[in-house]
């Protein structure tokens, strides 16, 4: 008798409906395969609209799956009538176009509230975004754009399609097209892959920011910004978008940023970066970080990151990340560093 009565609580343990572990484990696989399938779709959609080939081989290290299972997820599409097969490529029909920008819509949507609302380094909104775009509703997606108050832009600078499905255009050139000697103001960073837009994020570039080109050549794309010179490789280049600006409006001014500051010189603020957002930028503003503030640099930690700045008379440790979002005026005299 008491071994029947294990059995039979080992059974509902078991089989019990939607609480079991069998149906949690289904339901599982089948979160993963409309996952999988949500991921292909996007692919697709995305390749189509920035005009690049799409193939079976291009999904599946999109993924990182076996080229068979790119195959396989491709003719699911097909049979439930999202895409189909061309000669150039997979196409999406006009219903699985509504739904890749839908997934799209939820994703910008979750990149700005993380950027706006939250702490999070720019360089994890991407990763989280990939996780809420399959688990938010439409209803949900609509609730948090009217809280957000119905932005057009991603904090990337990628348009946020809107509630009917509308996708604006991708903003500006890209960085090689630009002419030399112009003045540019950036209108759009790729934040794909992750390793080029952290790149460009250490480099001090930001939306809005501006940038002068000095020069193009094989080796990259040569810029000037807040009186640095260096040279933007072509794969990094190609993750910028920008706008010409007027002949005379080319950024002279004398900043830099404090990241670049040497210790013991005294830095005045120019602004804070429109990079840094939300918590992250009133935190800075509480410190004092505010226009005309004097900033220096005390002691520097033995790995080089953070450093002690003295700011409104408190010495506060600031990450390099979080001194490159702050662009000053430095006197230039600095003196050795002091290691913690």
């Amino acid at each position: 008798m008491a071994a029947f009565a294990i059995l039979c609580l080992l059974l509902a343990a078991l089989l019990w409906p939607e609480r079991g572990l069998l149906p949690r484990w289904l339901q599982i696989l089948r979160l993963s395969e409309r996952v999988r399938l949500e991921d292909a779709l996007k692919h697709v959609f995305a390749c189509r609209q920035a005009g690049q080939a799409c193939s079976v081989d291009s999904l599946a290290g999109h993924l990182a799956v076996s080229s068979g299972e790119a195959a396989a997820l491709m003719s699911r599409l097909a049979g439930m009538g999202l895409m189909r097969m061309e000669s150039d490529g997979p196409v999406l029909t006009q219903e699985g176009a509504r739904s890749a920008v839908r997934i799209v819509r939820i994703h910008r949507l979750w990149e700005r509230y993380l950027a706006d609302r939250t702490g999070v380094p720019a360089r994890k909104w991407h990763d989280q975004a990939e996780r809420m775009e399959h688990a938010l509703s439409m209803e949900q997606a609509d609730a948090l754009d009217a809280r957000l108050g119905r932005p057009v832009w991603d904090p990337h600078g990628d348009p946020i399609p809107d509630a009917a499905g509308g996708m604006p255009p991708a903003p500006g050139i890209g960085l090689a097209a630009a002419t030399p000697g112009r003045a540019v103001e950036i209108v759009h960073l790729e934040d794909e892959p992750p390793e080029v837009y952290d790149a460009l994020l250490n480099d001090g570039l930001d939306l809005g920011g501006r940038l002068e080109i000095v020069e193009r050549s094989d080796r990259g794309i040569r810029v000037r910004s807040g009186g640095r010179e260096w040279t933007l490789d072509p794969i990094a280049a190609r993750n910028v978008n920008v706008r010409e600006l007027p002949p005379d409006a080319a950024d002279d001014r004398p900043w830099t940023t404090l990241r670049d500051v040497r210790p013991g010189e005294t830095a005045r603020v120019v602004e804070i970066s429109h990079a840094c957002q939300g918590p992250q930028r009133r935190r800075l503003l509480d410190l004092g970080v505010v226009r005309g503030a004097e900033i220096v640099p005390e002691l520097v930690s033995a790995a080089g990151d953070p450093v002690a700045y003295s700011i409104q008379g408190a010495l506060i440790a600031l990450r390099r990340q979080q001194a490159a979002w702050i662009r000053v005026e430095s006197d230039g005299a600095g003196t050795a560093p002091e290691v913690a």
